[in-house]
């Protein structure tokens, strides 16, 4: 098997390089530095979107008519690389990873023609309703209802956990329309406008006080049926389908590996390297080697028209497990100086209510001021997108048979 690049390959690594170079600006990357969530916030993600969009690149694995690119397996790979090794922000995944894979796979000629440019341009900022008080990762439990009106449903029940709901103008949201059979029917796949009359918006604010996730309410909302993507009552076909593309679809391994590189260095730097520390980090980076290259197994497989499925739950679980034991190595290598709660020298992806403001510099290396928030907000990483322990459940029933 060979394993080095084309030159033609590689002449396309110089050119993602050269994009990156003049067009990811300082701001950016000082942004994407700090960040201490998955998230960043909707100017940051929208600034970097434009720049790719003229671009071209911003949606690499739409179909080349909706506005992806013909690359090769290979090409993809190198652009992921490229961009977790130039610290580029991350994009807002809920329209251009979720919803519009959803619609490409399952929406309307109509709807795809409306929405589709709208997530590109920014114009429609999308955010997730899925999970509600009582179902979490059991999503099928949900109940939150539609009551068919002739041409609409009237939507009523609440979501939870909803990243920028506060700030998104779109919401893709999976509703009840029967509950005459099994939990996993009767689910609608709708897409509500957030400004329509009787829809809520109450933040959660975490104890680090920041403002990311929201509590939606929905009081006999009405929601045109030329919303509903795929058909009435099969809403739970097109959410699996999201699923898989949230979960499999986050190219974990270069992007693990470009960070335990960057800890590598520090700990050098910092002179904090030790032989287990250096121990630790091996083995971790064994391990995204190892799930890098499944994910481009993965790839393989989508290029020729498949879908993530299985694999999906495999790579989120391990992905999420290696991305915690990365910031717990951030954390050792932070030592006392990941004591400190010091949001003002962060990018937590949402503002920090009631913080008072502040000219004081951070304590101890701006190297180190992200460890902590960055290891407590990625304890979330193995609860969001399906919680790790539910998707050994699926591996479990549908791979192996128990």
């Amino acid at each position: 098997m060979d394993l080095r690049f084309t030159p033609e390959e590689e002449a396309f690594r110089e050119e993602v390089r050269t994009f990156l170079s003049e067009k990811l600006t300082d701001d950016l990357r000082r942004y994407a530095r700090r960040m201490t969530s998955v998230y960043a916030e909707k100017s940051v993600a929208l600034e970097w979107q434009a720049i790719l969009v003229e671009q071209g690149w911003a949606v690499p694995g739409w179909p080349v008519e909706y506005g992806g690119c013909d690359w090769s397996i290979a090409q993809h790979y190198i652009y992921d690389v490229e961009m977790a090794r130039a610290d580029a922000p991350p994009l807002s995944p809920m329209g251009v990873a979720m919803c519009g894979p959803a619609l490409i796979g399952h929406g309307s000629k109509a709807q795809k023609d409306y929405y589709l440019p709208r997530i590109l341009s920014g114009e429609d900022f999308w955010c997730q309703g899925y999970s509600e008080p009582h179902a979490g990762s059991d999503l099928a439990a949900l109940t939150m209802s539609a009551i068919d009106d002739g041409h609409d449903f009237i939507c009523s029940g609440s979501k939870i956990w909803t990243t920028h709901a506060h700030e998104a103008n779109m919401m893709f949201c999976l509703v009840r329309t029967d509950n005459s059979g099994r939990k996993q029917q009767g689910i609608t796949f709708v897409l509500i406008d957030m400004n329509a009359p009787g829809v809520k918006v109450d933040p959660i604010v975490m104890l680090s006080g920041e403002h990311i996730q929201n509590a939606v309410f929905f009081d006999n909302v009405r929601v045109p049926k030329t919303n509903v993507v795929g058909e009435i009552n099969k809403g739970w076909t097109v959410a699996k389908y999201l699923l898989e593309f949230e979960r499999g679809g986050s190219s974990y391994g270069p992007k693990l590996l470009a960070r335990a590189a960057k800890l590598r260095s520090l700990a050098n730097e910092l002179g904090a390297m030790n032989p287990g520390l250096s121990r630790a980090l091996s083995d971790a980076e064994i391990s995204a080697r190892a799930l890098e290259t499944q994910e481009l197994r993965l790839m393989s497989e989508l290029s020729g028209g498949g879908t993530p499925g299985l694999t999906a739950s495999m790579l989120k679980i391990r992905g999420t497990e290696l991305s915690q034991r990365l910031t717990e190595l951030g954390v050792d290598i932070a030592g006392h100086y990941a004591a400190p709660f010091q949001p003002q020298g962060t990018s937590p992806g949402g503002p920090i209510l009631n913080q008072p403001p502040t000219n004081d510099g951070v304590v101890g290396p701006d190297s180190l001021v992200t460890m902590s928030p960055k290891y407590f907000n990625d304890r979330a990483g193995s609860i969001y997108a399906g919680s790790n322990e539910i998707q050994k459940n699926i591996l479990a029933k549908a791979q192996i048979g128990l």
